[in-house]
């Protein structure tokens, strides 16, 4: 189950931007090794704007009060990673939605569906919900800032930032047979970056839900 909170449209609507979210849940997925084809191929199809800021998520980035020159969304970060030449090539899975993010310059997030516990939902936060990460090579358990938009489920916060950087705990890992990969867009159609995951994704069954 999967809710986005209206608090978090309307904000996204006070700086002139409709949201849009969709979801791709994959089932009997199986991963391997990657050559990087995929991933170089939608480098090369996403053009020579590769590094250039994504404006949109910067303005609701500032609404919420993030500093997207210091935190940008994955989107940003990974195009800029690409612009550089140093996107890494991990796995079939990985490579799969980051090719993705890179061709259509929208955010995803993967997360294992055995690990979600509860509605994974999209609000703003209180404040005390934890989150587990790593820093510094060291796993440590932060909080969001009051107001910070963040997905969540029953046990605290899966994303911060909205799409800027994913929790240990419901991670995709070689061993995720379950997935729900969440596209967000904004002022986007989102159609074409669903079908072209939902192409390249080795699962038994996918299928694609509209959030918002």
């Amino acid at each position: 189950m999967f809710a986005i909170a209206d608090e978090v449209l309307d904000l996204c609507r006070s700086v002139g931007h409709e949201a849009t979210v969709l979801a791709v849940l994959a089932d009997g997925l199986r991963n391997g090794p990657s050559d990087g084809a995929v991933l170089h191929q939608a480098i090369r199809d996403a053009g020579g704007d590769l590094g250039l800021p994504l404006e949109p998520w910067r303005a609701v980035y500032r609404a919420f009060g993030a500093k997207p020159q210091r935190t940008p969304c994955s989107a940003e970060a990974l195009r800029k990673r690409a612009a550089r030449g140093d996107v890494p090539v991990v796995d079939r899975l990985v490579d799969a939605y980051n090719a993705v993010s890179i061709r259509f310059a929208v955010p995803i997030g993967g997360e294992d569906r055995r690990a979600l516990t509860g509605t994974e939902r999209l609000v703003r936060a209180a404040g005390d919900e934890p989150f587990d990460t790593v820093k510094e090579g060291v796993p440590v358990v932060e909080t969001p800032e009051p107001g910070e938009v963040i997905w969540r489920d029953d046990l605290g916060v899966t994303c911060r930032r909205w799409n800027w950087r994913q929790g240990r705990r419901t991670a995709i890992t070689a061993a995720t047979t379950s997935a729900v990969f969440l596209l967000e867009g904004l002022d986007t159609d989102l159609a074409p970056a669903a079908a072209m995951l939902a192409e390249l994704l080795d699962a038994d069954t996918v299928t694609i839900e509209k959030l918002a």
